[in-house]
């Protein structure tokens, strides 16, 4: 059986694209996303600027390379590390599905008393 030509260019599934479910009033949802903004860097941008309200669940996939997978743990590492190395404030939402999927608290850094020699 011959396949058909894809409508959509190559160019435009070589890649990884990320998407976000989230919880919305009536229920979860896959989040409409801009074609330009479904990739790594928008997407952990978008979620530590409060760009979604309650992500549940993010998933990545490559249509060219044929694949796809739960990216919620991967997303959530990235989002901790850059809440820790730039003492960024997240939304409670977002706090949440990083503690949900890292399985850690972020927990309140407290200073150490200084002590004197």
């Amino acid at each position: 059986m011959r396949r058909s030509p894809s409508i959509i260019p190559a160019d435009r599934l070589a890649r990884d694209i990320y998407l976000v479910l989230e919880d919305f009033s009536s229920g979860p949802a896959w989040r409409e996303t801009d074609e330009d903004r479904a990739d790594y860097r928008s997407l952990i941008s978008d979620l530590l600027t409060g760009q979604y309200d309650l992500p549940l669940r993010v998933v990545a996939f490559n249509a060219a390379e044929g694949w796809s997978r739960d990216a919620s743990q991967e997303i959530a590492e990235e989002l901790s590390q850059r809440v820790a190395d730039e003492g960024r404030e997240v939304s409670a939402a977002v706090q949440e599905f990083i503690e949900r999927f890292t399985g850690r608290s972020l927990g309140v850094q407290l200073s150490l008393p200084l002590r004197e020699f």
